[in-house]
């Protein structure tokens, strides 16, 4: 799609707005329908974007299986239930039989189409438009190729797949056979990431020259995710870089709009290894730690006290401290973080070089206080500085700032959808590219989707070679 047409997609080009006014063409936009148009004037704004609906525009509704009922699954099928008459859930497949049949009974999915393992739903004949892949990253390739062969549209969660190889599989087989395949980089679908796109389309801040992108994963996720949790082996999921930071490799190339040339990354474990445990810590939180008042990362902390990261026990009651006690005795979640069978780098640093001679450099780390996407943009003209919820451009001629605000969880079509909005804002555009049959209603083609992973395993080389590596998209 080229820039216009994108822009024109997103409602950033309108009758009436002066093209040659940078600020004017990323003022512009699509209405939000209901009752909360009125709200969309927001006067804390100097850059106005106003916010499409979450609702798609087809004539009937297309249908879709559910692969993998977890949290990313459990989310899809959420936006199902919210616009029924668009999408409609016909199947669900999950091993744990309770997850499966929460999300098939909210839809009222038939008995028979209520399956164990995703191998089931492909021995049945083609069943639904569409399938939504949320199975664990090394459980992607398989049940997508088996999907494309039977001919279904897929959504798959990222990443893509734990090899370069089997990315390269999935795109040539999605172009062969003319398939649709979108991957989940929501934060393309945010509003957040869709205004700070379209300011830098638009030429404000004139040609980009450096950009500066951090990931706080936060420590208590990272605890959670990466050390006690289903992501913590490298050769069990995927490397780091692609299982949390592949959103943010598609940012950085989607914002700088050319291909990456090189890129040369550092990173290791530095602190969740045993030569690091405290004395006396016993393998599990609830064995009696001495530590448990002064250890940040104490399991009855982060999931008794604070009810944190509850989605993958399946309580029965989240606010139960006595299920939860009783699930951190016997799952991956009560371990020691100093105990745990974790290889992921707690800390990462990686610089690339575009096409043109722009610049970038990325970090994930792992020790803040919070989460949220910090990005600065450095152009000719102009310099941009953003949070993931505000972002401000300093104008180098005028001497004068203009910023976005918005809290998309102030409408209602928005707030129960997470990453900002991305969730909904990426199911709705993938709805509309199956019904329409047109890939590029969606933000981000597969092949575009494929060069940011490659980016990822070009860092891993990097960094576990000490060595500058050449991108070959």
């Amino acid at each position: 799609m080229i820039r216009r047409d994108f822009l024109k997609s997103c409602g950033l080009i309108a009758t009436g707005v002066a093209l040659s006014d940078p600020i004017a063409k990323a003022e512009t936009v699509l209405n939000i329908s209901g009752s909360n148009a009125s709200l969309l004037d927001d006067e804390k704004s100097d850059i106005h974007i106003r916010l499409r609906s979450q609702r798609p525009h087809n004539d009937k509704p297309i249908t879709v299986v559910i692969i993998g009922a977890g949290n990313r699954g459990r989310v899809y099928a959420s936006y199902a239930k919210t616009y029924n008459d668009n999408i409609k859930v016909v199947g669900v497949s999950d091993i744990i039989e309770s997850r499966c049949n929460r999300i098939a009974d909210q839809h009222g999915v038939p008995q028979e189409n209520r399956f164990g393992h995703y191998r089931e739903v492909f021995e049945r004949p083609k069943m639904a438009d569409a399938v939504v892949i949320a199975t664990p990253d090394d459980r992607h390739y398989e049940p997508c190729i088996k999907a494309l062969e039977l001919g279904y549209d897929v959504l798959l969660e990222k990443p893509v797949a734990p090899t370069e190889k089997e990315c390269s599989d999935i795109l040539k087989l999605s172009e062969k056979s003319g398939r649709i395949v979108a991957i989940s980089h929501v934060l393309r679908y945010s509003p957040y990431f869709i205004a700070l796109k379209a300011v830098v389309d638009s030429g404000a801040i004139g040609d980009i020259v450096s950009v500066q992108h951090q990931e706080p994963i936060e420590f208590a996720h990272m605890a959670h995710s990466y050390v006690r949790g289903n992501w913590r082996c490298e050769k069990d999921t995927t490397p780091i870089i692609l299982a949390k930071s592949c959103h943010d490799l598609d940012i950085i190339r989607w914002i700088v709009g050319k291909p990456c040339k090189s890129i040369s990354a550092y990173g290791s474990l530095h602190l969740f290894k045993k030569e690091n445990m405290p004395e006396g810590a016993p393998a599990r939180c609830t064995d009696g730690c001495p530590h448990q008042g002064t250890c940040p990362f104490s399991a009855i902390d982060i999931y008794v006290r604070d009810k944190r990261h509850l989605g993958v026990f399946d309580l029965k009651n989240r606010k139960d401290d006595n299920e939860i006690m009783e699930k951190l005795r016997t799952n991956w979640y009560g371990r020691c973080v100093y105990q745990c069978d974790n290889d992921q780098p707690d800390h990462y640093v990686a610089n690339m070089e575009f096409e043109g001679g722009v610049t970038s450099s990325f970090t994930m780390d792992a020790f803040t206080p919070h989460g949220g996407r910090r990005t600065r943009i450095m152009g000719t003209k102009g310099y941009i500085e953003g949070n993931s919820k505000t972002f401000t451009l300093w104008d180098f001629k005028t001497r004068t700032s203009k910023t976005w605000r918005k809290d998309v969880a102030d409408f209602d079509e928005y707030k129960d959808s997470g990453h900002g909005g991305g969730d909904f804002g990426l199911v709705r555009d993938f709805v509309e590219a199956v019904a329409a049959q047109d890939p590029t209603k969606l933000s981000s083609s597969i092949r575009d989707s494929i060069e940011s992973h490659i980016m990822g395993f070009a860092a891993e080389k990097s960094r576990k070679s000490n060595k500058k590596v050449d991108v070959k998209a």
